[in-house]
């Protein structure tokens, strides 16, 4: 019943807002359109509050400790809360996996984390992203932990979501989320060590005019035959792997001195001209919302 409320309730967000649900939905501009303020701050016990116009609100306040995918997430919640007509909310642990199947969660906690769900993953989007990743049908977790990193989400949020799409099985959808998204990283990266909490963005041929949402120390992996960087703009670059892989890798990794987006062309033997994609610097707000970049 949650998830039934929360999808038709972020399906009406994302027409109210001018969210485009084909591709990564931008959290935090939904909140400035929604005429929610937001703020984040270090809370060592809190992920979020949202204050209801009861008590001055709409606002929101997060936690600025948390890492990008949580914090879209926490936020996320937040504007479920807001969008819900719910009242004043302090959310403590938003892990569905402890608390949502033992009955500890009230009902509005619930239809908040189902539209956190809902509205960070929209059908389209999903359809779009498997589209590009492995023309549409997931076969391995691999191809969820890529999904993810499009859509700006967890891996086990986005396995969890594929199930109640009915794009994955329950056996399997079960199987996969006891995978650790670090050995899928791993793995994306030819088994090769990488820098502590970097997420993996794997470019193809697809990826052509798509944007790469990443943050300091993500690495880009390139793949296809014949394809690597035609250049490294500012704010990029190459990372070599320390131990050996199977194949060498074309890769680079995201630097503090990426401040604005920028354009990569990769070659790719597939096409005749570049990919081209756009790489963002999506880092958790701190401070107030009128200085987050969009």
């Amino acid at each position: 019943m949650a998830h039934r409320i929360a999808g038709i309730a972020a399906a009406q967000a994302h027409r109210d807002l001018g969210i485009d649900r084909t591709r990564y939905v931008s959290v935090h501009q939904a909140l400035k359109t929604a005429g929610v303020v937001g703020m984040a701050q270090p809370m060592p016990r809190l992920f979020g509050v949202y204050f209801s116009p009861a008590d001055n609100g709409p606002a929101i306040l997060l936690n600025a400790n948390l890492n990008i995918v949580t914090q879209r997430h926490t936020a996320a919640h937040e504007l479920g809360h807001h969008q819900l007509r719910h009242r004043t909310a302090a959310d403590e642990d938003l892990s569905p996996a402890l608390r949502w199947g033992n009955g500890s969660w009230p009902d509005e906690e619930k239809t908040a984390e189902a539209f956190a769900a809902w509205f960070l993953m929209p059908c389209p989007a999903v359809l779009a992203g498997l589209g590009r990743i492995c023309q549409g049908l997931p076969t391995g977790p691999e191809h969820v932990y890529e999904l993810a990193r499009e859509l700006g989400t967890s891996y086990a949020g986005t396995v969890r979501h594929l199930q109640n799409l009915r794009l994955l099985e329950a056996d399997r959808a079960h199987q996969w989320a006891k995978i650790s998204p670090a050995a899928l990283r791993s793995s994306l990266a030819g088994g090769a060590a990488l820098p502590a909490d970097a997420h993996v963005h794997v470019i193809t041929a697809s990826s052509h005019l798509q944007r790469v949402h990443a943050d300091v120390g993500d690495v880009l992996i390139v793949r296809g035959d014949g394809a690597g960087f035609v250049s490294l703009p500012k704010g990029l670059a190459r990372w070599t792997a320390t131990a050996q892989t199977a194949t060498p890798l074309e890769a680079a990794v995201v630097t503090d001195e990426l401040s604005e987006p920028v354009v990569l062309d990769v070659s790719a033997a597939s096409r005749g001209e570049p990919v081209q994609l756009t790489v963002v610097r999506e880092s958790p707000r701190a401070g107030v919302h009128d200085v987050w970049p969009d």
